[in-house]
Parts: C-alpha cells; sequence; structure tokens
C-alpha cells in the first residue's frame, strides 16, 4: 500500500515528517488479498532481484581500435539516453532497448538504472595518499557484472511501474 501513488500523493507532507501509517483499502477480502499480492510480488522483486530474469536488453560490441592499439582497457562512459532506450557502457559496448516504463522507476530524484550507473563510475579519490595506495578500482574488471544488473535492474523497474499502474487502477 505504500507503492500506492494516490497514497503517497495524499500523504506525501506527512510522510516526510513521520512514519508512514498502513490505510485499509475498502470492506472486502478480495480488496484485501489483491493488496497483498501486490505488495507480495514487490517484496519478491526487490529483495530477490538476483534471481530475476534478465530484461532482453540488445548488447552491441564494436571494438574501439584506436584503445585497443594503445593497450588500453575500453574508456568507461556509464551514460543513459531514455529518450532513446540506450546505456554507453564504455568505447565498445552498448546496450539498447531499455523500454520507457524502466526510467520511470525512481529511487529518490533518480531512475534506478541511473543510480546503478553512477555507483560503479570510476572516481578518483581527492586525498593523494589514498589515491596512490588504495585506488584499485577498475571498472573493466567488473563490466559484465554490471551488464548483468542492469539487465535485472531493468526488469525489476519494468515490473515495479507495471504493478504501481495496476494499484492506481484499482476502485477503491
Amino acid at each position: 500500500m505504500l507503492h500506492d501513488p494516490q497514497y503517497r500523493e495524499t500523504y506525501e507532507q506527512n510522510l516526510k515528517r513521520e512514519f508512514p501509517r498502513i490505510p485499509l483499502y475498502g470492506d472486502s477480502e478480495t480488496t484485501f488479498w489483491q493488496w497483498a499480492a501486490w505488495g507480495e510480488a514487490l517484496m519478491t522483486l526487490h529483495i530477490g532481484y538476483e534471481q530475476v530474469a534478465p530484461f532482453a536488453l540488445v548488447r552491441t560490441d564494436v571494438p574501439d581500435e584506436k584503445v585497443r592499439a594503445a593497450g588500453q582497457s575500453p574508456k568507461c562512459i556509464l551514460k543513459s539516453d531514455k529518450d532513446t532506450g540506450r546505456i554507453a557502457i564504455d568505447s565498445e559496448t552498448t546496450l539498447t532497448g531499455v523500454p520507457r516504463e524502466a526510467w520511470a522507476y525512481l529511487l529518490g530524484n533518480r531512475c534506478a538504472i541511473d543510480w546503478v550507473l553512477d555507483q560503479y563510475k570510476e572516481k578518483k579519490p581527492k586525498d593523494p595518499t589514498i589515491r596512490e595506495k588504495f585506488d584499485t578500482y577498475r571498472f573493466v574488471d567488473h563490466k559484465e557484472q554490471v551488464i548483468e544488473l542492469l539487465k535485472r535492474v531493468t526488469t525489476v523497474s519494468v515490473e515495479t511501474v507495471r504493478i504501481v499502474a495496476a494499484m492506481k487502477a484499482s476502485g477503491r
């Protein structure tokens, strides 16, 4: 019920100041079990996101000859384009076919896909000692896992948006 768009809109100010309160929708047992099923589906999606079926994104790999000739790894990009449904992973790999619904699922003020991309970007620590001794993260070492995660997060996003739309359409 806490995912219900009407509930979030109605109690928006209260939710910023205090803990959410669970409303009771309808008098019928059928209504209760419908909301319980939606809640179970959301819980299964979000807690078990590692086990959901990966979304069928189209992967395109075009070798970056210039980088390869220099003996380097492809340049990490990790940018998304919502209008074209495209995610640029690095200078060689692109994922396409991301549905519009995937961008509608937000974590705070940004979509889950952008959140994942931001978490895996290579960032240089400001402190020179830390940068010299502990900066060992390289995206290229995790590229395949990130692609798999993006496919699963796309599935979770699309299914969450579908369930929330069904909640909104229910005639409470």
